[in-house]
């Protein structure tokens, strides 16, 4: 059986309706639900058509400039709609999106527009100047688009691009390994790479989210508060489009808990994801006042390390959402193991297991499997897995030795198959010759009553090599505990020689914009340095 097409417009249907990426989602969508919304960010609604025939307009105004299939344009702005609109065009040109930290500094930007040359650079209201003046700095040319209302000379206004006469756009046939995204990793040590992922990645990913929201309906509303140019948001919001349930975009310049909540409360916010510090404001925020949160049923965390207290805090304030832990890495695009809502109570302190769209092996220095409850480097191979990262073949083949990507992530596996965090290669203490697991005493000294957060790193010691320090931020009303406080608290749990033989009060810990603790820095005050591999382990007590 043959099906004619006789003009361009008519093969580009065919194709089209056989693809699958949150592109063509959105085009079917248009057809089929256009008047259903899909875009809420404030006071601003869009409908499906609308929202597609904008992404058009962008990819149109685009192309009528040069964006062709495999040119990238670079993002540098807070969350916001228009962002995602310009994702998506580029996406539709067959263009690579490269989404930069809004704090970037003109450093930085400079640094990553030189690696990957994009044509276009998108800045807003808040990082305007800082991208006019990386533009001048770049050693090629690069247009600059701004989403301010004021636009200086040279720079082009986004809403006049948008606002240009355009049919709908004619795709380009984009194959499913394409890539989509070059994401750089934040560089907390050394100059950041860029991580390379496709269509297929992102997809991926999509699946993985389904599946852990214990499935996506299109009555569902997902508030996306964490910033825009992580692939965690991205990947999350890939999910949501596919299935056609509606975006609720939060500005990621600022965290306000209440207006958080009542925007949960307003759009009937069902999923939602937040790193552990957000999710640590909106629990005191929601125990002092009531919000009808009736239609929460998923709070997803991950990015950074939870503590056993604030899960069980969750679990108390919003006992009608389950919470599902998430974990993985850039360059996995990023979900390698979930730990679903049913085991989130059993479980906690677990990440949980590798989804099936992962193969995870934990491993020694050698790359030999290590027996079960013994700590190792948690490995990785899977349909999430980056290219490599953009213009860097070196550390493409150090951090993908044998076909595995490696995490730097030091875990254990129980009797069960659920895994836990030891603690990162770096962050790793070695006192007299034994292995100190920062996160292992965290986790057990999360649950002091005077302590709202902390860190552990090790501080150099004369006679043991190494020795154990925390890092606390005290909670409202309390002094910062002493080491004879912590270690009468933790004696039962953890061997002498893990206890902390010092204590630093600070008001804030140093954060990146992933909200993970930044002990580089920590260490970097008690000059100490990282190490790395292990001991056996046992899954936390509750």
């Amino acid at each position: 059986m043959t099906f004619p097409a006789t003009t361009q417009a008519d093969l580009n249907d065919l194709y089209t309706a056989r693809d699958i990426s949150w592109v063509s989602s959105i085009r079917r969508h248009a057809l089929m639900v256009p008047d259903r919304v899909a875009i809420v960010e404030g006071d601003e609604t869009h409908t499906w058509c609308d929202f597609y025939t904008r992404i058009c307009s962008m990819a149109n105004a685009l192309a009528a400039r040069g964006l062709s299939f495999g040119d990238r344009a670079m993002l540098c702005t807070g969350n916001s709609y228009r962002m995602l609109e310009f994702i998506l065009a580029t996406h539709l040109c067959g263009a690579l999106a490269v989404p930069v930290n809004f704090r970037s500094t003109v450093g930085e930007l400079v640094y990553a527009a030189t690696d990957c040359r994009p044509c276009f650079i998108l800045s807003d209201e808040l990082t305007i100047d800082t991208v006019a003046e990386a533009c001048d700095k770049v050693p090629h040319e690069l247009r600059h688009i701004t989403l301010a209302d004021a636009t200086p000379e040279g720079v082009f206004s986004y809403n006049e691009l948008m606002a240009e006469e355009s049919p709908d756009f004619l795709h380009p046939e984009i194959p499913s390994r394409t890539p989509a995204f070059i994401l750089y990793t934040s560089g907390t040590t050394g100059r950041p790479k860029g991580a390379v992922l496709t269509h297929q990645n992102l997809l991926s990913n999509g699946v993985v989210c389904m599946s852990a929201y214990e499935g996506i309906r299109a009555e569902d509303a997902m508030m996306v508060s964490t910033p825009m140019f992580h692939i965690g948001a991205l990947g999350g919001m890939s999910a949501l489009v596919v299935c056609g349930g509606k975006l609720v975009i939060q500005k990621s310049t600022s965290f306000d808990p209440d207006e958080i909540l009542t925007s949960m409360e307003t759009n009937g916010v069902s999923i939602t994801f937040m790193v552990p510090t957000q999710w640590q404001m909106l629990v005191k925020q929601a125990r002092e006042k009531d919000y009808d949160l009736s239609k929460l049923r998923i709070l997803g965390w991950g990015a950074a390390p939870a503590t056993v207290r604030l899960l069980t805090d969750m679990n108390e304030v919003f006992p009608t959402a389950s919470a599902v832990a998430f974990f993985g890495q850039t360059e996995m695009s990023p979900v390698t193991c979930v730990l679903e809502a049913r085991y989130a109570r059993e479980k906690v302190g677990s990440i949980g297991r590798p989804v099936p769209q992962v193969t995870a092996r934990v491993v020694d220095e050698e790359m030999n499997d290590v027996p079960q409850g013994q700590v190792g480097e948690i490995v990785y191979r899977g349909s999430g897995m980056m290219v490599g990262y953009w213009n860097d073949p070196e550390r493409t083949s150090q951090a993908m030795q044998g076909g595995w990507f490696h995490s730097g992530d030091l875990v254990y596996v129980d009797e069960e198959g659920f895994y836990y965090v030891s603690d990162r290669k770096k962050d790793m203490i070695i006192s007299g010759g034994e292995n100190i697991y920062s996160a292992e005493v965290e986790n057990v000294l999360s649950m002091h009553p005077a302590i709202s957060e902390l860190a552990v790193v090790g501080k150099p010691h004369e006679k043991w090599g190494e020795t154990p320090v925390l890092f606390v931020v005290p909670n409202d009303g309390f002094d910062v505990p002493t080491v004879a406080d912590i270690t009468e608290f933790a004696r039962n749990d953890l061997a002498k020689f893990k206890i902390p033989t010092e204590v630093y009060g600070v008001d804030a810990m140093p954060r990146n914009t992933a909200g993970k603790i930044l002990k580089t820095e920590l260490r970097e005050r008690v000059g100490g340095t990282p190490h790395a591999i292990g001991e056996t382990m046992n899954p936390p007590t509750t």
